[in-house]
């Protein structure tokens, strides 16, 4: 691994220092490029306005009008928890905005697949819905939207994936990729797309007489939802996303969230109080998406969607249930998955350029988890398959990839299709993450293709392993109240957290748990603890760390400690 220092602006980081903000958090920010204070403003007045989202209009005239004649509306969502709070956010909004016929309608990871099918259609239909709304799915439904058509329905696509080259011929179409569309955040997650055709639709219907500015329903208690989605779908957070994160996050602090959300915070030993963007990223969505993985993701969706106190706390240990089996399943697989990974190479030889497994015992529900685990630690773009389980499907394969900075891993599944016509059956997603299915006969001839666009696109600096920092910290800021002031920030994906880096020494070290590395350091001249989860081997006496911050405390008092992410060994 090589640890690397981001570069810092020194103009933008004093413009920064100028303007109030705190000199750590100037360094930071300017590193991540932020230029100037008004960017780190979060109010909902500077989010990009509705107008200029593609579409987001003529879905406000569609459901105004379906509002109007008391139509019946059907959600169509997807099983991840990007399109669980989507859909949570379309049923809370619709109904504060009038809609008193409202259903929705989750497909079935193993059943259904991913996204609106002819079959689905057809059970939108049978509950007698006129308007079908997708959430998170959608642009490449051609097929299904075509058969929804055909059953009479009015499709509205809600949706952020990258459209192939045909878009669905559905009535509206809200999406910031689709072409033509100038919408700014081209990184929105679902979640916000669907924010976004309210805040559309609450204007229309101001428009109409139906509210004034005063009598509107207020939307933004759909911020916490909105914020969940957003950085558990792992989007890239640009000023708009963090300023719609920062909002719910705000909201989530203060207490103002629904209560199965505060049940899942409670579950997962967490305090909304000082909820961080950490703790919706790896506890909070995580319990979400076991649902969508292993069962279904009406619990997910309903958790979300109660306001009855006791009904949340039942789905959150519910949910908090699955994800404990899920994690039993993906550490078995995990382990299989990475040996039989392992056994590609020589040891001490490098990895291939792509790395693609299956095993018959694998489950679908997970492969996307075990897939990022791999990529993790052979920093590879990794697929992991399994059998499908789906009815008449068992020849063929479910797989779920994960990529790293430089392969677009969409493009390249694009790439393959077209260089061997029939051998994708489906496939979807984004630069580092994506879908697809192939015939079991195919597997060999996806793992050579895959393998052969990642040597054409990765060179040897793309395939070494190096972890971004933010240099060394001084030891002035190893406070905990600076420690709480960072973590009350928005972090995430394009917006990475904190990471320092600098030579240590280790005054002592030991196992904790067969599996974590205990240690004792000394940062510039003062001791501090350290811990490196999930790894054993011992360091050496002098060594160059990268760390994040945690306040912990010990005998009731407050200290900092260091969770190490990578040493240059």
């Amino acid at each position: 691994m090589k640890i690397l220092t981001r570069d810092v602006p020194p103009r933008a980081a004093w413009a920064l220092e100028q303007a109030g903000v705190h000199p750590l958090l100037a360094r930071l920010y300017a590193a991540r490029g932020v230029l100037g204070k008004d960017e780190l403003d979060d109010g909902l007045a500077r989010l990009l306005p509705p107008a200029s989202l593609k579409g987001a209009q003529e879905a406000a005239v569609l459901l105004a009008d379906a509002l109007a004649a008391n139509r019946k509306l059907c959600i169509v969502a997807d099983y991840d928890c990007d399109g669980a709070t989507a859909c949570a956010v379309a049923m809370r909004g619709l109904r504060l905005l009038g809609a008193a016929n409202v259903c929705y309608l989750v497909p079935d990871r193993v059943v259904d697949g991913y996204g609106l099918t002819p079959a689905i259609a057809e059970r939108v239909k049978a509950q007698g819905a006129d308007i079908l709304i997708t959430v998170d799915n959608g642009i490449a439904s051609v097929e299904g939207v075509a058969a929804a058509n055909a059953l009479g329905l009015k499709v509205l696509v809600t949706d952020h994936h990258l459209p192939g080259a045909r878009l669905p011929d559905a009535a509206v179409i809200v999406n910031p990729n689709q072409p033509g569309c100038g919408f700014e955040s081209k990184s929105m997650a679902g979640v916000g797309v669907m924010f976004y055709v309210l805040l559309a639709l609450r204007a229309e219907l101001r428009a109409r007489g139906t509210f004034t500015g005063d009598t509107q329903p207020k939307l933004d208690s759909l911020l916490p939802l909105v914020a969940l989605g957003t950085v558990a779908d792992v989007v890239k957070l640009d000023a708009n996303n963090r300023r719609l994160v920062a909002q719910g996050m705000k909201r989530i602090r203060s207490g103002a969230l629904p209560c199965g959300l505060a049940s899942l915070f409670g579950v997962a030993g967490r305090e909304e109080a000082s909820a961080s963007t950490f703790d919706l990223a790896f506890a909070l969505g995580p319990r979400i998406n076991a649902a969508g993985r292993l069962a279904d993701m009406t619990l997910g969706i309903e958790c979300l969607l109660t306001d009855d106190a006791a009904r949340g706390e039942e789905l959150a240990r519910t949910l908090d249930t699955i994800n404990r089996e899920r994690r039993e399943i993906e550490g078995g697989m995990r382990e299989q998955a990475l040996a039989e990974a392992e056994a590609m190479f020589e040891e001490g030889a490098e990895p291939p350029s792509a790395i693609c497994v299956f095993d018959p015992d694998f489950h679908e529900g997970v492969v996307g988890i075990v897939a990022a685990r791999i990529k993790d630690k052979l920093h590879r773009p990794t697929f992991v398959f399994a059998a499908s389980a789906a009815p008449g499907k068992g020849h063929e394969l479910k797989g779920s990839g994960r990529s790293i900075p430089g392969f677009h891993l969409r493009d390249a599944l694009d790439l393959v299709a077209k260089r061997h016509p029939g051998v994708l059956l489906r496939f979807g997603g984004h630069a580092m993450a994506a879908g697809c299915s192939i015939g079991e006969e195919h597997f060999d001839v996806f793992e050579q293709a895959l393998a052969q666009v990642a040597q054409e696109w990765l060179d040897a600096e793309a395939l070494l392993r190096s972890l971004p920092t933010d240099g060394p910290l001084a030891p002035e800021y190893r406070r905990p109240d600076l420690v709480d002031t960072l973590q009350e920030a928005v972090w995430g994906q394009g917006f990475a957290p904190p990471v320092f880096s600098e030579e240590v020494e280790v005054i002592s070290q030991r196992l904790v748990g067969e599996k974590h590395l205990a240690l004792r350091l000394k940062h510039q001249g003062q001791p501090v603890d350290g811990i490196w989860f999930g790894h054993t081997q011992p360091l050496p006496a002098r060594v160059k760390i990268a760390f994040r911050l945690e306040a912990d405390e010990w005998q009731g008092t407050r200290r900092v400690r260091f969770l190490l992410e990578g040493a240059e060994l």
